[in-house]
Formats: C-alpha cells, sequence, structure tokens
C-alpha cells in the first residue's frame, strides 16, 4: 500500500511539475497548447524572411489542401520555402500534398515555435531539404480509423453482424494506410524505424491507467536520428 501510495504521489508532483513548465500532463514531451494553428482549412499566404518568399501553410489539413496548395504555388512561385503550422486532419491529403511539394523541390519548415503534428508531418517531409529549427516541434501519433468512439459504440449497439463488418472495414484501411506510410517514408529518404520506433509505440486513443499519452514530440535529436530534418 505504501508503495502505490509513493508512486500515486510522484505521479502527481511529476504532473505539478508538467503543468508549472507549461507541459501536457498527459503527454509530457509536448507542451500543453501547441502553436499549430487549429481554426479553420489550411490557407497559404506568401511572406519574405531575409529576401526569401516564404509560403506560409497554417491551419487543418483537409481534402482540398492539395488544390489550394497547387493555386498558391501557381499565383506566387517562385516559392523559396513552405513554413508549417498545422494540427493535422486528412492523413492522406497530407501525403498528397507531401508528393505535390517533392514534385516541385521546395524545401520546408518547422520554425521556432511553430507545430507541425500529425497529417502536417507528411506534407513537411515531402520537401527535398526540411529544417526544424530549434523550438519548433515536430509531433506524431499514431494514425487511426477508431478515434470516433460514439460511431464505435453505435455499431456495437446494432448487433454482432454490423460490429464484425466494422472492425473488418477498420483492419483493411489500417493495413493499406500503414503501408501507404511505409511506402512514403521511403520514397521521401526518411527512416522507416520513425514508425516503428516512435508512431506505432504511441496509443491510438487515450485509455484508463497510468500512461494518458496519445502524441510524441520529437526531441531535436530524434528529428535528426530518422532523418526528418535532413539539414542541421
Amino acid at each position: 500500500m505504501r508503495r502505490v501510495a509513493g508512486l500515486v504521489a510522484l505521479a502527481a508532483l511529476l504532473s505539478s511539475q508538467a503543468l508549472a513548465a507549461g507541459m501536457d500532463p498527459r503527454n509530457p514531451t509536448c507542451p500543453a497548447n501547441p502553436n499549430w494553428a487549429a481554426t479553420g482549412p489550411m490557407k497559404f499566404t506568401l511572406g519574405k524572411d531575409g529576401g526569401k518568399r516564404i509560403l506560409y501553410a497554417e491551419g487543418q489539413i483537409d481534402a482540398g489542401v492539395t488544390a489550394r496548395l497547387q493555386a498558391a504555388l501557381d499565383k506566387n512561385k517562385p516559392v523559396d520555402e513552405i513554413w508549417l503550422r498545422s494540427p493535422g486532419g486528412d492523413a492522406r491529403a497530407g501525403t498528397e500534398a507531401g508528393k505535390l511539394i517533392r514534385a516541385a523541390m521546395i524545401p520546408t519548415r518547422i520554425p521556432n515555435g511553430w507545430a507541425c503534428f500529425s497529417a502536417c508531418n507528411f506534407m513537411f517531409m515531402g520537401g527535398r531539404i526540411r529544417f526544424v529549427d530549434p523550438g519548433g516541434l515536430f509531433i506524431v501519433h499514431m494514425f487511426t480509423h477508431t478515434s470516433d468512439r460514439r460511431e464505435i459504440e453505435a455499431n456495437v449497439l446494432r448487433g454482432t453482424e454490423s460490429t464484425v463488418g466494422m472492425i473488418g472495414d477498420i483492419e483493411q484501411d489500417s493495413a493499406l494506410l500503414a503501408s501507404e506510410d511505409n511506402d512514403f517514408l521511403i520514397r521521401m529518404g526518411v527512416s522507416r524505424k520513425l514508425l516503428t520506433e516512435v508512431m506505432y509505440q504511441q496509443k491510438a486513443v487515450a485509455e484508463q491507467g497510468g500512461d494518458q499519452s496519445t502524441r510524441r514530440c520529437l526531441t531535436h535529436d530524434e528529428v535528426l536520428k530518422y532523418n526528418v530534418a535532413n539539414v542541421q
């Protein structure tokens, strides 16, 4: 009992320290409020930094992001870099936008203070040259098709046949998405160990128990180790 009480006290202490440091107690590698421009679909605006023409990519990734990105590139050419700030969104749309960035051979950057999460990872990895500045956040999680618990519960209530069908669809699409992720990382020159050692080690959804984490902020050393950033 004393050991359990001690562990509870330690967890409470670590949680309070994380809060004091502005970190997320459930995801202790990440800040509590990442700067990832969560409001509205991703927008593209042109700016300048040190004489470079920068395309700022900010907001949620939806099915229309690739078309908007192509239009922005056509309108604002030449673009020297694309800077990303996003909470993610549609995983496959992020991959398609990443492929477009690679075809255009434009470097990508996560600048100091900005955060790139989930589907944004794949847009960022499209850069032939990739920068994650000190203080920039590359945040990963395990992609899933089971995060909508209300949909799962509804299928369970409909009965066994509906539940089995849902599970089959999830398994098939998840396997396809994992294969697509693996292929994309190979093509972009990013280590596949990013998937096996980091992304797929995260839980898809928070559960009861001690570890509530569902996302992970890579350290600067990890960003370089997995070749997420290929320039220091």
